[in-house]
């Protein structure tokens, strides 16, 4: 079995799959609701820690990944931050003939493009600066049972194809060592980002694509299963008050309203923030629609969209893109040196700017990696290296 951990951003984890139970809401008949394991001790985590399969479009994920789950095939996951593609990976697992073997979680986007071969696939004592010792990596680790590499869309492209050798060869080979090791493992990839776009871009490779998308899961946001919102809002209620040491917690229907009007750019995560913060300063065991303090993220940039004078003569995106031609073509007339870098940089410093200086978003806009943007903008001045 895995190893119960505490989670973090940055930690590779030995967990054991997502807990599976039957809940009753406040009201109807039981729903299916899968939960990380520990939850009572993530108060500081960035994960989903909750998933519910209310809503038509959940509940046909859930078919779905009961069809899939016991098989061998390799698992691509594709889902908006916060949605819970962790737990989904737990629950494939957990429903697999892997069930009893180790689950590794692993964020590609948590190492260094230095430490990432050493981390996935192990090295030998003297590979590099500071191996003292030999040390297995998550892939060895992960034997027998299954690796969760999330943020799969971040891997360097020199890594990407040490990971395709790997699962056509079924053997990894350490950092420093040229005899394989025999490996039997599943993959479940997951990302936020489109990765067709990312292989047109030439970011991702093709043939790695085609092999970690042999069954895919795609994840609704939040604000597309409705169905999900006060399930969850319920769930999390029952959490926190047991947390907090209160007793009953009622949401006023009012805050009901509320929440399934709201958005979500956070989807899950988010929720679950907004109900832990509403227990905190709601009365009289009542949580009430001024206690749900709501982000206004996509709000404020709908607002400044709104609020920019339109292009002379634009009427939609055909118009934006025809604009966009015009500038190219005056700027190929131009015959300047190093043109394409002039408007790659450009596009970058755009994307980022327009997201709020916020990379994974920005990434997430341009259908790329997070580690392409920062070494970018780090060549640009934006951000400092030691960020």
């Amino acid at each position: 079995m895995g190893f119960d951990s505490q989670l973090s951003d940055t930690d590779v984890l030995f967990l054991k799959p997502a807990s599976a139970r039957w809940a009753e809401p406040a009201q109807g008949p039981a729903m299916p609701l899968i939960t990380l394991p520990n939850r009572q001790s993530l108060t500081t985590s960035i994960r989903a820690t909750a998933q519910v399969f209310e809503d038509p479009q959940s509940t046909a994920l859930l078919a779905r990944i009961q069809l899939i789950a016991p098989s061998d095939a390799n698992v691509l996951i594709i889902g908006e931050t916060g949605t819970g593609k962790e737990l989904i990976a737990r629950h494939v697992h957990a429903l697999s003939q892997r069930a009893d073997q180790p689950f590794v979680a692993v964020n590609c986007g948590a190492f260094s493009e230095s430490l990432v071969e050493s981390e996935l696939f192990g090295h030998e004592k003297g590979a590099f600066t500071g191996a003292f010792a030999s040390k297995p990596g998550w892939f060895e680790a992960a034997n027998g049972g299954t690796v969760f590499l999330d943020e799969i869309g971040d891997l360097p492209l020199n890594i990407q194809v040490k990971l395709l050798r790997i699962l056509q060869e079924r053997e990894v080979v350490r950092l420093g060592s040229r005899k394989p090791i025999p490996i039997n493992v599943r993959v479940i990839a997951a990302t936020n980002v489109r990765l067709e776009e990312a292989v047109a871009a030439g970011h991702f490779r093709e043939d790695l694509f085609y092999r970690l998308r042999v069954a895919h899961l795609a994840l609704p946001a939040l604000r597309d299963r409705p169905g999900d919102i006060l399930p969850l809002a319920h769930h999390f209620v029952d959490e926190y008050r047991q947390r907090l040491g209160y007793g009953d917690i009622t949401l006023h229907a009012e805050a009901e309203r509320k929440l399934l009007q709201h958005p979500w750019p956070g989807n899950i995560r988010e929720l679950e923030n907004v109900i832990h913060h509403a227990l905190l300063i709601c009365k009289h065991h009542v949580v009430r629609s001024e206690d749900l303090q709501l982000s206004s993220l996509q709000l404020n940039r709908r607002n400044e969209r709104s609020s920019q004078p339109p292009l002379a003569g634009a009427s939609g995106s055909d118009d934006a893109h025809q604009q966009l031609q015009q500038a190219l073509q005056a700027l190929f007339e131009a015959n300047g040196s190093n043109l394409y870098e002039d408007i790659e940089s450009s596009i970058i410093r755009a994307a980022y700017n327009y997201c709020h200086r916020n990379q994974v978003q920005a990434a997430r806009l341009l259908g790329i990696s997070r580690n392409i943007i920062r070494a970018r903008l780090i060549r640009l001045g934006e951000i400092s290296a030691l960020r």
